[in-house]
């Protein structure tokens, strides 16, 4: 079945039509524009929550609605409604097409027959799934960790699932229909030892359906949790001073992600706000740094069959061995730069207009053993987790919080560390990135991104790597 052919299928039961559809773009090209689309999109999301074994929060949360868009130029009129009527959906087009100022424009002759990638087939629907076969998840989680350690006084576990549709037809009759599963599990752990509190925490996330829940997943969620939070009561502050950070392979890839990767998204390029306005074709890393924005990964939590505005996700070279490629287009931008979107097109819901975004964001690995890299140290810190970070988008200066990690002793890992500040500038980082690993790992977290006041799911990922130099805002002996 084409997607045209889906969409329609699946939001015929809310009354959407090939007619509602022609109306609605006749009237947002009422007042030309360079194109128009209609993106309908159905969620459905339940989440339940235990506190030391006893249910503190569950809910059931239903989305259904249209948003609308006009484009002419670099200008973006917007407007949805959750009223799937003709008369609301032409009155929500007419409100979008006001940023135009021109004659109407047909509509498509015909609607685009194509199809779609697979990348998260989903083997037990989550609609026939009762709240039976869920809480058994979360009872165990909570008796495993409180078995784990004696410590453990407090435990706060949580489910979520959600899935639902999107359906985009636009001006030039292209269509795109997904199903976009999505699962989590998280687990938050307090312990005490004579009369001192810790806490930590763990998550795992992926596109898939029920079969996610796997008892593999849930003693790994379990024990990372309670493992990380008994780490707390022997670790402390490292020591304050500029000196080389070993980022950890996996979670490390937050700070790729927040301090680098958002100045390649390329409407901040495009207004000139990012550090990485002048670069394409230059370099700005090392021949061994090559970063990818990927939404073809099966069932991560960044995976995309087609984005937003109906591009096929693709795997996006942004940087390769030091060189800055290209950035992360949406149509907007691709054509303001004359290439083609990169699938970077995505939006929060139907109520918000879709933006360059991130989809999975890592570091190709390189050659060097992991081990290799940390007997390279004389002095140094080790970061294996991180919370808690700000960075100013654009320039990319930042701060993290190292959750977690260690500090390296002539060339051996040492002392466990916690709550350590890191101080930095991402564009800076990535030059004085010098040793890359062979380790690469994609984190099977359940991360979010913001931008705007959008939020949207995204892995990260890296191998181990050596900075030459960053700030850390620990205590002086």
């Amino acid at each position: 079945m084409d997607m045209t052919a889906e969409g329609l299928a699946y939001f015929g039961r809310f009354g959407v039509d090939e007619a509602l559809l022609r109306a609605a773009l006749a009237q947002a090209l009422s007042r030309g524009g360079d194109f128009a689309e209609l993106y309908f999109e159905h969620r459905v999301a339940h989440e339940v929550g235990l506190e030391d074994g006893a249910v503190n929060r569950a809910f059931l949360h239903v989305s259904l609605g249209v948003g609308v868009r006009v484009v002419q130029g670099d200008q973006t009129g917007y407007a949805y409604t959750e009223e799937l009527t003709r008369e609301r959906v032409c009155e929500a087009a007419g409100t979008a097409a006001i940023v135009a100022s021109g004659a109407p424009l047909p509509g498509p002759r015909a609607f685009e027959v194509r199809g779609r990638p697979d990348r998260y087939p989903v083997a037990v629907d989550f609609e026939s799934v009762g709240i039976e076969r869920k809480m058994p998840i979360l009872s165990e989680i909570n008796h495993l960790a409180f078995a784990q350690d004696a410590s453990v006084c407090k435990v706060t576990v949580g489910y979520a699932d959600s899935d639902g549709a999107m359906f985009l037809v636009d001006s030039d009759g292209r269509t795109a229909f997904d199903r976009q599963p999505m699962a989590r599990l998280s687990v938050g752990c307090v312990a005490e030892r004579n009369g001192r509190r810790e806490s930590n925490h763990h998550n795992l996330a992926g596109r898939e359906g029920f079969e996610f829940f796997t008892p593999e997943r849930i003693h790994k969620v379990t024990h990372e949790a309670v493992a990380r939070t008994i780490f707390c009561f022997d670790a402390g502050p490292a020591p304050a001073g500029e000196m080389p950070v070993v980022l950890a392979a996996g979670s490390a890839g937050i700070l790729l992600h927040e301090a680098i990767g958002h100045g390649m998204e390329a409407d901040f390029n495009r207004k000139g706000v990012s550090v990485y306005s002048d670069k394409l074709g230059k370099r700005i890393a090392g021949d061994e740094i090559t970063i990818v924005d990927d939404g073809t990964q099966p069932h991560a939590r960044g995976a995309i069959n087609v984005d937003d505005e109906g591009v096929e996700g693709q795997r996006t070279v942004l940087v390769q061995s030091g060189i800055l490629e290209t950035y992360m287009h949406d149509r907007i931008s691709a054509k303001h730069y004359g290439v083609a979107p990169t699938g970077n097109g995505r939006r929060q819901s139907f109520r918000d207009p879709p933006l360059p975004r991130m989809r999975s964001t890592y570091m190709m690995p390189g050659s060097v053993p992991p081990e290799d890299i940390v007997k390279s140290v004389k002095h140094g810190v080790y970061a294996e987790t991180f919370t808690n970070g700000q960075v100013m988008i654009g320039a990319g200066d930042f701060t993290f919080y190292i959750k977690t990690g260690y500090l390296i002793e002539d060339g051996k890992l040492t002392r466990p560390i916690k709550d350590t500040n890191i101080i930095g500038n991402g564009p800076q980082c990535l030059e004085r990135t010098d040793l890359v690993g062979n380790d690469f790992k994609l984190d099977e977290g359940g991360w979010t991104c913001g931008k705007d006041g959008q939020s949207v799911p995204v892995s990260i990922g890296m191998p181990t790597v050596r900075v030459s130099a960053i700030t850390v805002g620990g205590v002086n002996s």
